[in-house]
């Protein structure tokens, strides 16, 4: 997807994923420890500004200003701050050792770029580090509630596996139901990792 697909996507006054935070980020959040935390295609920045509330030190990134408006909107209603860039997650400079939560929220990227981008994640961890991630896996292509309709962009637990090989990683593939805006509503197929870096 281009940026000026999400520029017009995003450039509505309503936030078309809502303003609440994924609810696995949030049940996630309770048990850790707050650090410096990077959100990765954050869009329109509900859970990094949720993320902010909590005590973390956030950076985001996507590549559409809109997002990027719309993120330090939400920012400034919910009486917090989060540093926020416009870049491109194939080119953007995750670092090595930096932080101590990486998060994708529905971040779903083609086969040519997603191991490198999830790779580039794990190496920005800090020892002791949490990778998490929620996207639709591939029974979500019969359901309307939301994400690609290019089949090779819904992840399988065998992509995870692939993607996150030789780190202690949980993965559940589920079913649940969004309530994220008008574009994530109704019965979902999901997948969620959470990978720690020792």
């Amino acid at each position: 997807m281009n940026k000026n697909f999400w520029d017009e996507k995003f450039g509505t006054k309503e936030f078309i994923y809502g303003t609440e935070p994924n609810e696995y980020l949030k049940e996630e959040l309770v048990h850790l420890q707050k650090g410096k935390a990077l959100f990765v295609c954050e869009g329109e920045g509900r859970n990094a500004v949720y993320a902010a509330t909590k005590g973390w030190e956030v950076l985001a990134f996507d590549q559409s200003e809109e997002g990027k408006r719309k993120s330090n909107l939400l920012a400034q209603q919910k009486n917090t701050k989060i540093e926020f860039l416009i870049a491109d997650a194939a080119e953007f400079t995750y670092g090595e050792e930096l932080y101590d939560l990486v998060v994708l929220i529905y971040a779903h990227f083609p086969p040519y770029l997603r191991n490198h981008v999830h790779k580039q994640c794990l190496q920005s961890l800090k020892p002791g580090g949490i990778l998490l991630l929620e996207a639709f896996n591939p029974k979500q292509i019969s359901n309307n509630s939301g994400g690609p309709k290019d089949p090779t962009m819904l992840y399988s637990k065998e992509m995870m596996e692939e993607d996150f090989e030789g780190y202690n990683c949980h993965i559940e593939v589920l079913q649940t139901e969004l309530h994220e805006g008008k574009y994530h509503e109704g019965i979902a197929e999901i997948i969620r990792v959470k990978v720690e870096k020792i």
